[in-house]
């Protein structure tokens, strides 16, 4: 397993995570297999949210956690907060404690290794957030934060009030969701897309020291399912079976590594609950395509160069 440093951290963290969103379906016992399995294979980071199977995905790993092979100070445990039952969000001092607090009980740990803004908030007040955040660091609650599906205008906004530097923007990113690619190879072009639907995110994150990480590696844009074994997505199943051939790895692996093999060292998060596919999955942590490996992959999934 490789490891990137998290944000402008000395963290040095498995370039594969394990997401907790599915845990909730899960006994304690499968949990702790779960999570035994990707300790296993090198993943010490593991991530989560307060909305997550409405707050149990928390509650199951909380219990999981405390009888697996690693002790609390050898894992990465993030979460994250701010949406309030799928009906606003609130990023307001008085929740996002409230959420942390809520957080830590549920995860049944004293400290959270880092705590991401889950979905941006237009009725956020920077100052008011970065008051939050100072309290929850000195209360030794929090070490380090950062966001998620923020454009790099809201990262901006809100960096410039936070005594702590932001580390990560946790954002989908897929073969069959490139649009933080597609209009940087369309620049200067009028056809789909070259439309800048989220700012520059790739080029500000590399700029700033923010690791992304990418969520949902496996699935198309808009939650519409996974594209493995697709007859949909023939063409780009037909290539990662052939560098599957190649590296003796399942697709799911190639999909890793297509990310992977990005020059931005992103964290992939995974959220299978499966061991197998765990272990399938993060083959592609050592893998290294090819450039033109990287771009048959990238046509194959029905996107062009000019």
């Amino acid at each position: 397993m490789k490891l990137v440093n998290l944000g402008n951290t000395n963290w040095s963290v498995s370039n594969i995570a394990l997401g907790t969103w599915r845990m909730n379906k899960l006994t304690v016992d499968q949990a702790v297999k779960t999570i035994e399995t990707a300790i296993d294979q090198g993943i010490n980071f593991f991530d989560s949210s307060d909305v997550y199977g409405r707050s149990e995905s928390e509650k199951i790993f909380g219990q999981a956690i405390k009888q697996v092979s690693k002790s609390r100070d050898e894992l990465f445990i993030q979460t994250k907060g701010g949406i309030i039952s799928h009906q606003r969000y609130d990023f307001s001092k008085q929740h996002l404690i409230q959420a942390v607090d809520n957080s830590l009980m549920r995860l049944d740990v004293d400290y959270l290794d880092s705590y991401l803004l889950h979905r941006p908030d237009p009725l956020m007040e920077p100052d008011e957030v970065a008051e939050a955040f100072d309290d929850l660091q000195k209360a030794g609650k929090v070490r380090h934060f950062g966001v998620s599906n923020f454009n790099p205008q809201q990262v901006s906004l809100l960096q410039n009030s936070l005594n702590q530097k932001i580390l990560v923007n946790q954002l989908q990113f897929s073969l069959m969701h490139t649009g933080m690619i597609d209009h940087g190879i369309h620049t200067n072009m009028t056809d789909n897309r070259s439309v800048n639907h989220d700012g520059e995110l790739i080029e500000y994150s590399r700029r700033k020291n923010i690791t992304i990480q990418a969520w949902s590696p496996f699935q198309y844009s808009n939650y519409a399912g996974v594209f493995i074994d697709d007859p949909k997505a023939e063409n780009l199943n037909q290539e990662l079976q052939k560098l599957a051939d190649k590296y003796q790895v399942s697709k799911n692996a190639i999909a890793v590594a297509w990310i992977l093999r990005h020059p931005a060292n992103f964290q992939v998060l995974i959220g299978t609950m499966n061991p197998e596919h765990i272990i399938d999955s993060i083959a592609g942590s050592d893998i290294q395509l090819s450039r033109q490996e990287w771009y048959d992959l990238y046509l194959s999934a029905g996107n062009d160069l000019p």
